[in-house]
C-alpha cells in the first residue's frame, strides 16, 4: 500500500489529518501505529484553532525523524535540517495556493463549534483534507527519493548527510529495492523461461508482536531473510518490501517446478522458535508482453491478499477477476462520500414475525444502496469495504436515524408500536460517542428508547462486546445478539454480556432440516433461551417445513422470505397500515 493510499484509508477511519499522514510514514521509522497516533495526536484542525494545518506540522514531524538534528552542537545537520524544512513549507505553500493555515483549506474555523457542526455535517474533511494529504506526500517522497539521488551521485559528502540511525535505515531500504527492480528488470530481459513474482507474509503478525513482542517479530523477519537467502540461487531475487510483506521472483520451467519452490520457501520459514506462522502466497506468471514491474508486483499482491480469505489454500495465482474486485474497492471508496451526500444508501426493512400470532412484531433496518449508473449494490459488496475504512459509521448513523424517524411517523399515523432494530458495526463498539449518538437521535426523535433494538453481531471481538452492551443496557436500549452460532464464542459470550433475545443463525435452519443432530441442537438452545429468560428468533425461514419444525420445538419468533423479503420503507408502512386495519 502506498503512502497515498495508507493515508486516506486512516482518514476514512476518523483519524484526523496529522495522524493519517504521520501514521502512513510510521512502518518507514520503524514504528508501530499506536505510538505514531499519540505523537501526532494534537496538532489536528490547525492545533485545534484552524492554525497551520495538521498535514504541515505531520511532514515536519517526518523530516524531523528524517533529517532532524539531536546534537546541540552539530551545526551542520541543523542547517541542512533547516533548509528542508524552509523547502517543504515553501512547495507545499506553491501547491496549495497559499493555503497553509486550516481554516482556509477548509473554508470554515474548526475551533468554532457552529462551523465545527457545518464541517462535521458536510463531511469537509473526507472532501478537502485529502488535498493536503496528496500535496505533503507528493512533496515528502520527492525530497527522501532526492536525498538518496544525492548520496548515490556523491553530489554532497556523506559528512552532509544526516546520521540518523531512522535516516540510514530509510536510504538503505531505498537502495535496496533499486537494486532488486534493477536485477529482476535484467532478468525480464535477459530470461528464456517463465518469470513468476511470488509475494507473500505472515498472517496475523501483528497479533505476533502483540503477543511475543516487536523485537521477537524482527526476529521472524530476520530468520525469513536468512532463510531465503540459503534458498534462492543467484538468478532468484528477493527483498523484504515492508514489514512481514516478502518478494521472490524467478524463473521456471513448468508450474509444477514454481509451485515445489514456493513450498520449499513455507517448509523452511513456517515455524520459528516452536511458534507456528501462517504463511499466504500471492503468485503473478509474467505474461507475454508484460512490461511494467509494478504492474507486476501489484498483482502479485492481489494473489496474496485474496490467498489469506481462502480457506482451502494459501496459495493462489493471480486471476483477472481480481483486479475486477480491486476495481470495485476503489470504486466503493471513491463513491462513499457522494453516496451519503446525495441519499443514494437506503433503508430497507424485513418484517418479524410471531407462528402462533401470525402478525408482524417488528423489523430489521437494512442497508441498501442504489447508485445512479450501477443500480442496486448489495451490502456483501460493499459492508466489508466500508467496516475496514471506517466509514461504516456514516452509514450506521444515516441507518439509526432513519430508523427513528420510521418509528416516528407510525407513531404519528396512529399505528401500534412497531420496534425496529438496527445493527451496530464492530467500528462503532470501539466508539465512546456510540451511545451519545443513539441517545441524541432518540431524544431528537421524541420515540420511546425500547422501540430501537440494538443488533450485534456474535463474531465481533467479546471484550468490546460486553464492555459496550453493558454501557448501552444501562441506557435503556433493547439488545440483540445478530448470528448466534456463525462463529465460536457464542456461550462466552452469552455468559459476559447482558443481550435481551438471541437471533439464531440461517446455519441452524439449514443443518436442523437435515438431521436429527442439528434438530436437538436446535431444541437445546430454545430450552436455553427460555432458562436464562432470553427471547429467540430463528433467522433464514424459508419454507413452511421449517415453520412448522420450529413451532415443535417452541420457537415462535421468525425472520425470513417465506413472510417477507426486506422492503423499502413506504412498501413496509403501507403493510403495517394493512394489518393493522
Amino acid at each position: 500500500m502506498t503512502h497515498k493510499e495508507k493515508a486516506v484509508q486512516l482518514l476514512n477511519q476518523q483519524y484526523h489529518c496529522s495522524q493519517a499522514l504521520f501514521g502512513s510514514f510510521a512502518e518507514d521509522f520503524g514504528l508501530d501505529l499506536k505510538t505514531a497516533f499519540k505523537i501526532s495526536s494534537c496538532f489536528g484542525g490547525g492545533m485545534r484553532q484552524g492554525g497551520t494545518c495538521g498535514c504541515i506540522t505531520a511532514s515536519l514531524l517526518i523530516l524531523g525523524m528524517a533529517l532532524g538534528f539531536y546534537d546541540s552542537q552539530d551545526r551542520e545537520l541543523e542547517v541542512y535540517g533547516n533548509q528542508k524544512t524552509d523547502e517543504f513549507i515553501r512547495r507545499f505553500t506553491e501547491k496549495m495556493g497559499g493555503a497553509v493555515n486550516c481554516r482556509d483549506i477548509l473554508g470554515k474555523d474548526i475551533s468554532k463549534p457552529e462551523e465545527l457542526a457545518v464541517i462535521r455535517k458536510e463531511g469537509l474533511i473526507l472532501q478537502k483534507c485529502p488535498n493536503a494529504l496528496d500535496a505533503s506526500i507528493d512533496i515528502l517522497e520527492e525530497m527522501l527519493a532526492d536525498i538518496l539521488k544525492d548520496k548515490t551521485e556523491s553530489t554532497i559528502s556523506p559528512e552532509d548527510l544526516p546520521k540518523t540511525d531512522e535516516m540510514q535505515s530509510i536510504l538503505k531500504g531505498l537502495a535496496r529495492l533499486k537494486c532488486f527492480r534493477r536485477n529482476v528488470n535484467n532478468l525480464l530481459l535477459s530470461s528464456t523461461k517463465e518469470i513468476g513474482f511470488i509475494q507473500f507474509d505472515i498472517s496475523k503478525f501483528k497479533i505476533i508482536n502483540d503477543l511475543y513482542g516487536e523485537k521477537f517479530g524482527d526476529e521472524i523477519l530476520d530468520f525469513i531473510n536468512r532463510q531465503l537467502k540459503e534458498l534462492c540461487h543467484p538468478e532468484q531475487y528477493f527483498i523484504n518490501l515492508r514489514s512481514d510483506v516478502f518478494m521472490v521472483v524467478t524463473e521456471y520451467e513448468n508450474d509444477g517446478e514454481l509451485l515445489d519452490f514456493i513450498r520449499q520457501i513455507d517448509q523452511n520459514i513456517n515455524c520459528f522458535k516452536d511458534v507456528k506462522l501462517h504463511i499466504t502466497f500471492g503468485v503473478y506468471s509474467v505474461e507475454e508482453g508484460a512490461t511494467e514491474m509494478r504492474q507486476m508486483e501489484d498483482r502479485a499482491a492481489m494473489a496474496r491478499k485474496a490467498a489469506k480469505n481462502n480457506i482451502l489454500t494459501n496459495i493462489l495465482f493471480y486471476k483477472e477477476q481480481f483486479k475486477e474486485t480491486l476495481y470495485n474497492r476503489k470504486f466503493i471508496e471513491e463513491n462513499m462520500e457522494t453516496a451519503i451526500a446525495e441519499n443514494q444508501f437506503q433503508m430497507y426493512l424485513q418484517p418479524k414475525y410471531s407462528i402462533s400470532q401470525n402478525k408482524i412484531i417488528g423489523a430489521e433496518a437494512l442497508v441498501r444502496w442504489y447508485h445512479p449508473r450501477r443500480g442496486m449494490i448489495y451490502p456483501d459488496q460493499f459492508i466489508p469495504v466500508i467496516e475496514e475504512n471506517g466509514f461504516i459509521k456514516k452509514v450506521d448513523y444515516y441507518i439509526w436515524e432513519r430508523a427513528c424517524h420510521f418509528i416516528k411517523k407510525c407513531q404519528n399515523a396512529g399505528i401500534n408500536a412497531c420496534p425496529v432494530s438496527v445493527n451496530v458495526s464492530r467500528v462503532h463498539l470501539r466508539d465512546n460517542e456510540c451511545i451519545h449518538m443513539l441517545s441524541g437521535l432518540i431524544a431528537q426523535s421524541g420515540i420511546a428508547r425500547n422501540l430501537l433494538e440494538l443488533e450485534i453481531t456474535e463474531t465481533a471481538d467479546s471484550q468490546q462486546v460486553s464492555k459496550k452492551a453493558f454501557q448501552l443496557k444501562e441506557e435503556g436500549f433493547t439488545l440483540l445478539m445478530d448470528d448466534f452460532g456463525s462463529g465460536y464464542s457464542s456461550l462466552n459470550i452469552l455468559l459476559e454480556t447482558p443481550f435481551d433475545v438471541i437471533k439464531l443463525d440461517r446455519k441452524f435452519m439449514e443443518n436442523m432440516m437435515v438431521s436429527d443432530k442439528g434438530k436437538l441442537i436446535q431444541e437445546q438452545v430454545v430450552s436455553m433461551a427460555d432458562k436464562l429468560e432470553l427471547g429467540l428468533l430463528a433467522e433464514g425461514v424459508e419454507s413452511k417445513a421449517q415453520i412448522d419444525l420450529l413451532q415443535s420445538i417452541g420457537c415462535d419468533q421468525v425472520q425470513g422470505y417465506y413472510y417477507a423479503k426486506p422492503m423499502p420503507e413506504d412498501e413496509f408502512f403501507a403493510l403495517l397500515k394493512e394489518n393493522a386495519l
